[in-house]
């Protein structure tokens, strides 16, 4: 299998080249639920160690519906199939370039989630034009075993976030904390049904946080499905933030912000409203090409389908 590894703001992803199972040729969607239905040895063989990282994400790239689309894209993690990735969207338009695929300027790209355009500015830095994000529930309060009450917004921005304030600051000495903390309130979402209109679990949580840079808006905790922490500051999860600051009157329309992941990599952001009542985030951050390798699974090795 052929991959090229980049981070983004620190955070990993693996572009899939090829080697992957086949998911047909309909709605990426379909074959996001495809691959995830049926093909969980395989995510589990890219991403978990021996092979994989913590905190990395994987892009399978496969050929989109939209001709327009440079490529298609399917987006996981350790512990689920993506409808979008941020951090990951920037490192596959880095690693496109890598490879001659897609040179300076504007591009599409097919996510299950829909079509997202990337702007490329140079070798490292890339804009993500995203779908259309929204805050769908305002002010929303659950009760956390162990940890009392949380007030926040629920945020679709590709992935769906609980957004709340962090108890304690959103540094690199409180991660531990910040993880246990921040499963302990996705798992009570869950169990007292804060999720989407279709019923759509909560799969990450978003602490925010004071930034000790003058310039930032703010430094936020974001833990993913898989319970581990964000290393970038997490396109799709700052886009549900802009989508509740903008739904609250706290940002306007074209108004640049940066907002910090808690190791303090930085994305720009701004959004301009949305078609259905929703905003449209541009997200602009850089990554960097680490390694190009093939991966090789070998019968006879025990750890084949990885540590599990």
């Amino acid at each position: 299998m052929h991959v090229i590894d980049s981070h983004t703001g620190g955070m990993p992803t693996r572009v899939i080249l090829d080697g992957s199972p086949d998911l047909g040729s309909g709605p990426l969607c379909v074959r996001a639920e495809t691959l995830s239905r049926a093909h969980s040895e395989f995510c589990d063989s890219v991403l978990l160690e021996p092979r994989g990282q913590p905190g990395m994400v994987a892009a399978l790239l496969v050929e989109p519906v939209d001709p327009e689309c440079v490529t298609g894209v399917i987006y996981f993690d350790a512990d689920a199939v993506l409808g979008m990735c941020g951090h990951g969207t920037i490192g596959l338009a880095v690693t496109l370039a890598h490879l001659g695929r897609i040179d300076v300027g504007t591009h599409k790209i097919e996510t299950p989630a829909g079509i997202v355009t990337v702007e490329l500015h140079d070798a490292n830095t890339v804009s993500v034009t995203n779908i259309e994000s929204r805050r769908i529930h305002h002010a929303v309060s659950v009760e956390v075993k162990g940890h009392g009450s949380f007030t926040g917004d629920l945020a679709y921005g590709g992935n769906w976030f609980f957004i709340c304030d962090a108890p304690i600051e959103v540094s690199t000495g409180n991660i531990a904390a910040l993880t246990e903390l921040s499963s302990a309130i996705r798992e009570a979402c869950v169990q007292n049904g804060v999720c989407g209109p279709d019923g759509e679990a909560v799969d990450h949580v978003i602490l925010r946080g004071a930034s000790p840079n003058a310039s930032s808006f703010s430094r936020n905790f974001v833990l993913c499905p898989d319970n581990e922490y964000d290393r970038s500051p997490c396109g799709t999860g700052s886009s549900g933030f802009v989508a509740c600051l903008a739904a609250s009157g706290q940002l306007a329309e074209g108004t640049e912000i940066v907002l910090e992941s808690v190791i303090g990599s930085a994305y720009t952001l701004s959004y301009r409203n949305g078609p259905t009542g929703g905003v449209i985030p541009r997200i602009t951050g850089q990554a960097y090409v680490m390694a190009e390798a093939k991966l090789l699974f070998a019968t006879q090795d025990p750890f084949k389908a990885g540590i599990t």
